[in-house]
Order: structure tokens, then sequence, then C-alpha cells
């Protein structure tokens, strides 16, 4: 290895490339290393060794290549908001995360929204297949990626998928604790997305999910909120499902907001959606439609927002109107309480842990500021400034919690618990039907083969 460093750097005109060519011989000899480590059993005492050089900014764990210094281009189909249809909330809190993650501080290695309140740093984004998850995710990294490129941070994405389940014993949930590493890794701005988390992460009364879809699951619990947790603000962790209600509930819970993703849902979405995937070659007039204009963010927001006033879900729609009829309108915090613990009474999943979420959500709506895209069009307008004065900028954009918001946000979350409740039952269900359905064919079958002598 000596020798082959010795010929890379000799000859470099300058110390720039003295040190470039020095760093590329560094990763080619990793590579090669890890590749045969296997074969030397001795390696495994250096494989466990930690060292924290602060004043050189030099980290070494075992044999890892540290995220960022090794990094390929992200290669990835960027959207546009506008190119999304639909999806105002989930995709008006997208917008909202990545100006608020590029608020984050690499001096302090802190986040102003994580001391003033209403950080995301878990959500679980779930709608039928087809409604614009993946759009979703190509739209949050595209943002993060153009303002880290403007602002010369370094960005790291990264999907847990199914092919990281790994058949060894162990395996997957070192797969899984890599990832997470990666993306909270605080020299980065990070973006982790779990896809499909319902096939990845098992639940953990399932008995047919393989060994490591278990540690998958006993990781993600750990790094979202366990013990030892720390949430500074530079990353955030996306769990997307067809069938959230397939995802283990302590894992669920740890997700702060929940994001519907439902697609295009009124004509003008259809009228808008079709005519910008049909394109413009064609001479078909557009009839009366004022393209685009429903999906006005801040119009179509207040909307949906004003939606949630009342629940949606018929489980939670009969213990809102039996409060009102018991207690009348919720005015007071002691009536948000009685409101909460009468949820909780109907549907037992609804723990301290879905109050943490919903005031976490309540906090967020309070700091619903719009940080104006002028702090983003270059660094020193806000994101090179130094934190407090950041905060002190953020601060002054921040209004008060009200009510309507208090009960918009209880009966979005809520409204979301009951649906998983009411997809699992209506699954066990139609499980049911089938299998009684199939018993009758099958008794009439055997009555027919008597009749015939063959039974």
């Amino acid at each position: 290895m000596i020798a082959a460093l010795d010929r890379s750097v000799s000859g470099a005109p300058d110390d720039a490339a003295l040190t470039a060519r020095a760093r590329a011989f560094a990763r080619i000899a990793i590579e090669g290393l890890i590749g045969r480590k296997a074969r030397f059993t001795g390696l495994s005492s250096f494989e466990n060794v930690h060292i924290r050089i602060e004043q050189d900014d030099f980290t070494l764990n075992g044999f890892d290549v540290a995220p960022g210094q090794k990094r390929k281009a992200l290669s990835m189909t960027f959207k546009k908001p506008q190119e999304i249809i639909g999806n105002h909330i989930a995709k008006y809190q997208a917008l909202k995360l990545s100006k608020m993650l590029m608020a984050y501080d690499f001096d302090r290695q802190m986040n102003p929204f994580v001391e003033l309140g209403g950080f995301l740093f878990t959500f679980i984004g779930d709608g039928m297949p087809g409604t614009g998850k993946t759009i979703l995710i190509q739209m949050l990294a595209g943002l993060l990626n153009d303002y880290c490129q403007i602002a010369g941070y370094a960005f790291h994405y990264e999907n847990f998928g199914v092919d990281q389940i790994s058949s060894y014993q162990g395996k997957s949930g070192q797969n899984c604790k890599e990832f997470v590493n990666n993306i909270i890794n605080p020299k980065a701005i990070g973006f982790g997305t779990i896809d499909d988390v319902d096939q990845v992460a098992a639940k953990r009364s399932d008995d047919r999910a393989s060994a490591g879809q278990h540690e998958v699951t006993a990781v993600l619990m750990e790094s979202f909120a366990g013990a030892s947790t720390v949430i500074r603000g530079n990353c955030t962790f996306g769990m997307f499902s067809n069938y959230p209600e397939n995802v283990d509930d302590a894992l669920r819970q740890r997700a702060g907001a929940r994001w519907l993703v439902d697609g295009p849902q009124t004509e003008g979405d259809y009228i808008d959606i079709f005519a910008m995937l049909v394109g413009k070659n064609h001479k078909i007039p557009l009839g009366e439609h004022a393209l685009f204009e429903g999906q006005e963010i801040k119009k179509a927001v207040s909307q949906s927002y004003e939606a949630h006033g009342k629940p949606k879900e018929d489980g939670l729609l009969a213990v809102w109107e039996r409060f009102e009829k018991e207690e009348g309108r919720i005015e007071t915090i002691a009536d948000v309480g009685a409101y909460l613990h009468m949820i909780k009474v109907a549907e037992p999943r609804f723990t301290g842990r879905a109050i943490k979420n919903i005031t976490d959500a309540i906090k967020m709506r309070a700091m619903d500021v719009e940080l104006p895209d002028d702090w983003f069009k270059d660094a020193g307008s806000f994101m090179h400034k130094p934190y407090d004065e950041k905060k002190a900028m953020i601060e002054e954009l921040r209004g008060p919690i009200t009510i309507d918001m208090v009960l918009q946000e209880i009966n979005r979350y809520a409204d979301s618990e009951f649906r998983y409740t009411d997809k699992s039952d209506d699954a066990a269900v139609t499980d049911i039907i089938r299998r009684e359905r199939q018993r009758e064919k099958a008794i009439r079958e055997i009555e027919a083969m008597k009749g015939d002598g063959r039974w």
C-alpha cells in the first residue's frame, strides 16, 4: 500500500493535486480491503475502533467510509411543485419542511425549528397506489438538492428498500442502522425514505415475516424515538405505504406527521392533471376551466385544513357528535382534554405519543410561517447567517395557536388512526366472507360428489 501511495502522489504538480491523488488512492485501497476483509480474521479488532479528533474534524469508525467523503452525484428525476396535482396538505408541508431543514446551523449543529417547536423529524405518507407518493419524494429531494447547491452544503438522500433485507442473522438490522447513521450525519442535510414500509418492516405480531424484517422494525423504532435519539434538525425520515394498517402500531405512531396522499380529487384536479400530462402537441380546446387555478397552494391548503374542522371517519365522527351533545362546543383546554380522552376510550391506540404528535403538528402550524423565497435565493440572506440571527428571523414570523388549529390537527391525526383500524377490520371481514364462500362452495361440491358416488 505504501509503494502504491508513493506511485500515486509522485509527480503531483501542487498540494491540491497531491491531496486529491492521496484521497483517490485511499478510496481504492479501502474498497479493496473491505472486499477482502472476510479472509482476515485479525481485522475484527480494528472493525470496532471508534476515534474522534475534534480539532482536526476527523472521525474513524472501523472501516466505515464516512458519508460525504465518497458520494456519487444524486441521480434522480426531480419534480417541481407545480407538477403535482392534488395532495395539497402533503405538498404544502413538504415545501415547508424543505425550507425548515435549510435553517440548520452547521456550527451549532442545531436547527432553530427544533428549539422553537414544529420540526418534522419523521412522517408517514399513505394513500392508494398511483396517488403520487413517489412524485412527492422526488419533489422534496429536488427542493433540498437545489437549496443545498445554493448554500454549498452536502446533501445526502437515501432510500431503504427490500433489497437491504438480508438472510444473514443481524445483517438487516446493521444495514438499517447504517442507513439511519448516513442520514443523521450532522455534517450534511439528510433525507431518508422507507418506501413501502409495510413490506420492509414487519409487525411484531407477524410470525410469517422474516427475522430481517423484524430487525428493521426494531432498529427504526429505536432510531426514531429511542432513548438515544437526538434530533438536531438536519434531517428528516419519510415512511410511505399503500397499506399503513400493516405497519407495526408502535412504529407508525413514531411518525410525527400524517400525510394523506390521496392524489387528484375534484373535477378541476382531473382536468388539470390531464391537461398537464397530455402535453401541448394538440389543438383540442380547453373549454370552460381556469387551468391550475385550483392548485394555487394557499387557497387549496386553507380549504384542505378547514375540511378537518369536523372528523371524516365514521368512528371519530360518532365520538365528536357524542361530545358535542353531552358537553357542547369545544372552547377550552379542559374541553380539548375531555375530547382526547373520549377518543382514547373509543380507540385504545390513541396514546400519549399520539398527543405529542398532535401538539407537534399544532406547533408546526403555529410556525406555519412561509419562510420567504428571497431567503433561499442566495446563501447570505438566511442560510449562512449565525444561529441566533436565524432564530430571531424565524421567531418574528411565528403566529399564535388557535382553537380551530387545535381541532383540525386532532381530527386529522385521529381520523388517520380510525382509518387504519377500519382498514384492518375491513380486510379481516373480507377474509372471513371469502372463507365462508369457499366453505359453501366446498359443501355444494361435496354434496354433488356424494350424489355421484365419488365421495
